[in-house]
């Protein structure tokens, strides 16, 4: 595999809570192609770009994969979206 490269999309948002969720829907938004890694999006203070707070669950589905909930979500870990 060659390079890869990360793209960075500046987005302001007034508190975290809102940030992720916005994280969450751009992420989800553009998750049909295959380059985006949804449960790896993050966000950051401008003042702390290095201190990142994840969007989504940090749990391991059994399958490998990471659950697509917000990270404090209420019952169980899944891939499958709410409508």
């Amino acid at each position: 595999m060659g390079r890869r490269f990360l793209i960075q999309l500046p987005v302001a948002a007034d508190d975290l809570t809102t940030a992720a969720r916005v994280a969450r829907v751009i992420a989800r938004s553009l998750s049909f192609h295959h380059l985006v890694e949804c449960d790896e999006a993050t966000v950051a203070t401008v003042d702390h770009p290095a201190v990142r707070h994840p969007a989504f669950c940090l749990r391991q589905l059994p399958s490998g994969l990471r659950c697509l909930l917000r990270p404090d979500h209420d019952g169980k870990c899944t891939r499958q979206l709410p409508r």
